[in-house]
């Protein structure tokens, strides 16, 4: 018996107190319940609360449409579905949209992470998950899995993905299907697999991708070299971090007779390898991007081309798509070239190193280090004084151990060495852009830029407000142009202030998010009418079409299809926000694990978001976000002022702001969710 309630407890186990009845799960009309009539349908993807209600955005509704769970009827995150909207007037401040769920149209193709529990001749993935409140009964008659399991009671406490496929009537729990076995959970290797699994990225490459990469000969022919500039006896270096495995960038450095500098930005000639529509093109588009999780990279190109034929490693003859300009010693544009090179590599720097050449003047290739720091500080001047954002949020880094457990969480800042790779990556993708819209013979050449929309002027009016509580003042940002320097001079204003962090985080969130797009409309955070990715071939697919088609108009070409081109842009601006959610998925998973012997400790943090139902709080010096639940504040009954963006207790009439300090105790880490809560000590902040 015992069996049984375990598994029927989990299938509900998110419900709320009173226990959900088997039809109100599957939204059929029970005695007593009363529908409103609905006057509109409408279609879009449901996004699901592990406490089962869910939203759904769609079309010709300014916010999502919120569907409670009885209304769910089946529905599950992700799933694309057609709702019918309520005329009844919602209580609610929350949502004033309530719709339910009329028929799921197609299953979400996204699997689900799940632990086997056998029990007899069934099985059911057990699913830990904030966008799953179900348990997955598992098709024991087809899964092509389980003889590679050893069986059914060998598949008992393995971890696997698992894709939903329907949800019969009458059944307590959705019917899946497990579509990849990842290992015994607690494993580093599973639980990072898991990961990318839910997010559908592969983590290793099919044989015959790797046989092609394989094949690709690793010496530079006199055919090859045919056309290319040779800067083999030009000086050249790499600056990359020091645990950097692929350096796909280095620049080079001559004194002209003139008093100029001769630059050069040398990409490695990725597309010289890897043809378009070729076994490793298709996997490379198919991947998008490089996924950077906490302890490794996924690479989009199998290690033959991204670690070896196109790494820029020193002492080595290395073919490259270059941007040579010829700078005066204002940091002017002479002249530039694009085109194809060869080069051998002088220096292999990491920041640290060419930080101290910076610093202290002495070191290797100090004059030429010295020189390109100087130009790239006058482009980064000129850059805000344009109009660029500059936020310097430092990021964390978690440092991981052999067996891939995090030891420690560091702050990781940009210094002055970063900036100067930065400012010449920033101009060769400027000129490109520009190359190709003003200068190629083209007429109105289709390319893949990358776009930043202008922000957000509700949330920058939120940020004002919200400035006001501290008496900070936050300037004209009616006009775009005069929102970036209101924004900077508010940054700078608040630098080193206990709501720095909260004022940061906050103008961050009205920024659109950048992607690519064959539509220019300029990037607004970098200040720039035109902006493309061409710097980082090895781990941006975007970087291969623009080398590509540089190629086509630097040669006279005509333009390309602009359609073909759109689609191929909103696909790697999707998949490169799918592995951003994966990293910080990973980022969250080990930070959890980091935090797990730390369970009773107390930290001094501050107040990093405020929701409905709780204070998130990032615990000092780490950084570490978890959330302590307003319903666990037993001292008073706080609830959340959306309009003022505050919460207050009841009673005690105490009053947490973003950005206030507080200090919290490690209450519980739960890995399965990458869930952190913490307590709130309320008498050191009474």
């Amino acid at each position: 018996m015992k069996k049984n309630k375990d598994i029927n407890r989990r299938s509900s186990r998110h419900a709320s107190a009173n226990h959900r009845t088997l039809k109100e799960i599957r939204g059929v009309k029970v005695k007593g319940e009363r529908r409103s009539r609905s006057v509109a349908e409408a279609e879009g993807v449901m996004s699901m609360s592990r406490d089962g209600f869910g939203f759904v955005k769609a079309e010709g509704y300014e916010e999502d449409i919120y569907i409670p769970w009885r209304q769910m009827h089946g529905a599950l995150n992700g799933d694309r579905v057609k709702v019918a909207v309520s005329n009844k007037k919602i209580r609610s401040k929350s949502h004033s949209t309530e719709g339910r769920v009329v028929a799921v149209l197609e299953r979400s193709t996204r699997p689900h992470i799940g632990t086997l529990v056998v029990r007899g001749n069934r099985i059911w993935a057990i699913v830990e998950s904030k966008t799953m409140p179900y348990d997955i009964r598992i098709d024991v008659a087809s899964p092509q899995e389980l003889p590679q399991m050893g069986g059914i009671q060998a598949a008992h406490g393995l971890k696997v993905a698992v894709l939903v496929t329907d949800w019969p009537k009458n059944a307590p729990e959705p019917l899946g299907r497990i579509v990849d076995v990842l290992g015994k959970p607690g494993d580093n290797d599973t639980e990072m697999h898991a990961i990318l699994a839910e997010y559908q990225l592969p983590y290793r490459f099919e044989p015959p991708v790797e046989e092609a990469a394989n094949a690709i000969p690793d010496t530079i022919t006199a055919k090859e070299m045919e056309g290319r500039r040779d800067f083999r006896k030009v000086t050249t270096f790499t600056i990359d971090p020091a645990d950097a495995k692929d350096f796909d960038d280095a620049l080079s450095y001559r004194k002209l007779e003139n008093g100029n500098f001769e630059i050069g930005v040398h990409i490695a000639d990725v597309t010289h390898y890897v043809k378009p529509d070729s076994i490793i093109d298709r996997e490379a588009f198919s991947r998008g991007t490089s996924v950077y999780l906490a302890d490794r990279t996924v690479p989009m190109l199998p290690e033959q081309l991204s670690n070896k034929l196109c790494s820029l490693r020193p002492h080595e003859d290395k073919l490259c798509y270059s941007a040579v300009f010829e700078l005066s010693d204002k940091a002017r544009v002479k002249s530039e070239w694009f085109g194809r090179t060869i080069i051998n590599s002088d220096y292999r720097f990491d920041y640290e190193q060419a930080q101290d050449i910076i610093e202290n003047q002495k070191g290797p290739l100090c004059n030429e280090i010295l020189d390109i720091y100087s130009l790239s500080q006058i482009l980064r001047k000129e850059r805000f004084e344009s109009g660029a954002i500059s936020f310097e949020r430092p990021e964390m880094k978690i440092v991981c151990g052999a067996d891939g457990k995090p030891v420690d969480v560091i702050r990781k800042e940009s210094k002055e060495s970063n900036w100067l790779i930065e400012e010449f990556m920033l101009l060769a993708n400027r000129r490109v852009a520009e190359f190709v819209a003003l200068k190629c013979k083209a007429k109105d050449p289709a390319f893949v830029y990358r776009i930043h929309e202008d922000p957000n002027p509700e949330k920058l009016d939120a940020l004002r407000s919200f400035a006001k509580n501290f008496g900070r003042k936050l300037g004209d940002t009616a006009d775009p142009k005069h929102a970036a320097g209101s924004l900077n001079a508010l940054m700078k204003e608040a630098k080193g202030s206990p709501e720095e962090n909260a004022l940061q985080m906050l103008a961050l969130r009205s920024m659109a998010r950048a992607r690519y797009s064959t539509d220019n409309i300029g990037h607004y955070g970098l200040a720039f009418t035109r902006y493309c990715h061409f710097t980082s071939p090895i781990r941006r697919y975007p970087d291969m079409m623009v080398h590509r088609l540089l190629d086509i108009y630097s040669q006279g070409g005509k333009s390309q299809d602009r359609l073909l081109y759109e689609d191929l842009s909103k696909h790697c601006s999707e998949r490169e926000q799918i592995a951003t959610e994966a990293e910080r998925a990973s980022i969250k998973y080990k930070t959890v694990e980091f935090m797990q012997d730390k369970i009773g400790k107390e930290f001094d943090g501050y107040i990093s978001g405020l929701t409905q139902w709780g204070l998130y709080v990032e615990v000092e010096p780490t950084r570490i976000e978890g959330m302590v639940a307003l319903r666990e504040i037993t001292e008073d009954y706080f609830l959340f002022d959306e309009e003022k963006y505050e919460t207050r207790g009841k009673t005690t009439g105490i009053v947490f702001h973003l950005g206030d300090k507080v200090r919290v105790r490690v209450l519980r880490a739960s890995l399965e969710q990458k869930i952190l809560d913490y307590q709130l000590i309320l008498s050191d902040n009474a």
